[in-house]
């Protein structure tokens, strides 16, 4: 199984140009089964009023489930799950935050012999907002939660957190870090043109094993959002 985890910054690239149809060419190159972006617009001016995450998830012949991290009148702004899979929506709704409104979107999707618990999120800014956030998940209300307990689990998105930093440290102490296959860590994915800083990334349950994760790096990546998007290919134990 392919999950591609990808900030697509409201479709703006680089150059500062507004262009979903290059996010839409990164992630077809891809060809990921489940996909988690962070940063959409849905209704939003800025934008055109479009629903990004519904016409990129059309594009790619997929559907999609979009949560409003931040909703505004008419205007919404957050994450979202898409895949061509059977899924379905267990749960959505928002963290704990400070300053710009942060979320979380949970499905269920059918995939072999047992289903696949898919959790999407975008952390915050401050140190001590991203614990707060992780607790969160972690807690009885998401992860912790009776229904994806001891089921297979992936937990991906923006962490806004390298790996040295305490929040990481709490989701890596519950989860697995995908890898590359050299047992490294995946490369950096901000900024994209000339990425430094580790802060997406993709998380796994013991049931599952990564095969391969690493950041593209290719021209239309560098250019279509500021973040590249991340890539893991996982199979079952």
């Amino acid at each position: 199984m392919r999950l591609l985890s990808y900030n697509v910054h409201g479709c703006v690239g680089g150059d500062r140009r507004l262009d979903l149809a290059r996010i839409v060419e990164v992630i077809a190159a891809a060809q990921p089964d489940v996909v988690a972006l962070q940063e959409l617009d849905v209704g939003r001016l800025r934008s055109g009023g479009i629903d990004q995450a519904e016409e990129i998830a059309a594009a790619l012949e997929m559907t999609s489930v979009f949560h409003p991290a931040m909703h505004v009148a008419e205007e919404k702004y957050g994450d979202a799950i898409l895949t061509s899979l059977p899924m379905r929506v267990v749960k959505t709704g928002p963290i704990p935050s400070r300053g710009e409104p942060r979320g979380a979107i949970w499905c269920e999707i059918e995939h072999g012999a047992r289903p696949l618990h898919v959790f999407n999120t975008h952390l915050g800014l401050w140190r001590g907002e991203r614990l707060a956030q992780v607790r969160t998940l972690l807690g009885p209300a998401w992860l912790g939660h009776p229904e994806c307990r001891g089921q297979d689990t992936v937990l991906m998105g923006d962490f806004n957190s390298v790996p040295s930093s305490p929040s990481f440290a709490q989701v890596a102490s519950v989860l697995q870090l995908a890898r590359p296959r050299t047992g490294r860590l995946a490369g950096p994915t901000f900024p994209a043109r000339l990425p430094l800083l580790r802060l997406d990334h993709i998380f796994l349950s013991k049931g599952l094993r990564c095969l391969d994760c690493t950041p593209l790096r290719t021209p239309p990546a560098r250019l279509a959002s500021d973040h590249l998007p991340l890539l893991a290919v996982l199979e079952r134990k």
